[in-house]
């Protein structure tokens, strides 16, 4: 966030866990990044183990339903700029969206 602020860009910051996306927002938001679900989801979280993901870490729609339902397995922070999203990891990331 602080990249962009330096940068002048005033980031609007959608609280996922108070506002989680929705199962077609998550593949929105994984078309715009060029990413399956897979790729931003979080492996180290205690609920991705939980919900045993590992058997489904290659079923798409499975992933994507479930992130819908846990939103705190999704990686983030992600920025979107018009029709473009990227992975705010590492945080330099972010710096694409300005190009």
């Amino acid at each position: 966030m602080q990249l962009l602020r330096e940068n002048g860009v005033e980031p609007e910051i959608i609280e996922y866990l108070k506002n989680p996306a929705d199962e077609s927002m998550l593949r929105s938001l994984a078309g715009m990044m060029g990413l399956r679900p897979n790729q931003f989801i979080r492996k180290g979280e205690a609920e991705f183990k939980a919900l045993n993901l590992k058997d489904s870490f290659e079923d798409d729609g499975t992933l994507f339903s479930t992130m819908a339902k846990h939103p705190k397995l999704m990686e983030r922070p992600i920025a979107v700029s018009d029709q473009r999203a990227v992975l705010g990891r590492p945080p330099e990331k972010v710096l694409e969206l300005l190009k």
